[in-house]
């Protein structure tokens, strides 16, 4: 960062299969700039406000195959809706940096390509509902049996996605990989198949 990032906001977002251990290093990035005088917002998706929270149990939980893909994009969609108008916006607007578990870069994968050919509809709502895309977008890279394990090991009730398997997993990444090439002036690819404090440290230089 420069030092003229301090007078305006900064959009982060983390990517990557579940298990990924994106969420550790978003606290942690977080915390570190914290400890540098910076105003961070850490914030997830799907939820991040109060109405994309109760959306967010209503996909996050539940039979694997309770909603269609379809289905899934549009509640997504309204979510980050929510998101962006009440926590993301008003928080870059204030100069603070906002740091994203997720953003549209998961539901182009998820919704978009791994559970159907839906990416232009993902893209099309993005453009007209959204029109954001993060400043810079870290995707921890994870070996899809590894990620799925430690995924699965947390025991809590928001596995819905995880009951999809290893088959998923496995085109969720290479999905995303093929999306830090796409977007490659915003991605930065990380191994996070290593210990915490080593992937800390590459997300922290990450940000140059």
């Amino acid at each position: 960062m420069t030092a003229n990032d301090a007078l305006t906001g900064l959009f982060i977002s983390f990517e990557g299969i579940d298990g990924s251990g994106k969420s550790t290093q978003a606290h942690l990035l977080a915390d570190h700039l914290r400890a540098q005088g910076r105003e961070v917002v850490l914030t997830r998706e799907p939820g991040g406000s109060p109405g994309a929270e109760e959306i967010r149990a209503l996909v996050l939980q539940g039979d694997p195959n309770r909603w269609s893909a379809e289905t899934e994009i549009l509640l997504f969609t309204a979510a980050r809706r929510d998101h962006l108008e009440r926590t993301i916006r008003p928080a870059l607007a204030a100069g603070k940096v906002v740091i994203c578990d997720r953003f549209a870069d998961s539901t182009r994968m998820y919704q978009g390509l791994s559970r159907g050919d839906l990416r232009q509809t993902v893209d099309t709502l993005h453009d007209l509902m959204i029109g954001v895309e993060p400043d810079l977008t870290i995707l921890i890279d994870m070996n899809p049996k590894k990620g799925l394990s430690r995924a699965l090991s947390r025991q809590t009730a928001e596995e819905r996605f995880e009951g999809f398997g290893e088959v998923l997993q496995t085109k969720m990444r290479a999905g995303f990989l093929a999306l830090a090439e796409e977007f490659a002036d915003r991605f930065v690819v990380i191994d996070g198949g290593r210990s915490v404090e080593d992937v800390a440290v590459d997300v922290v230089q990450a940000l140059g």
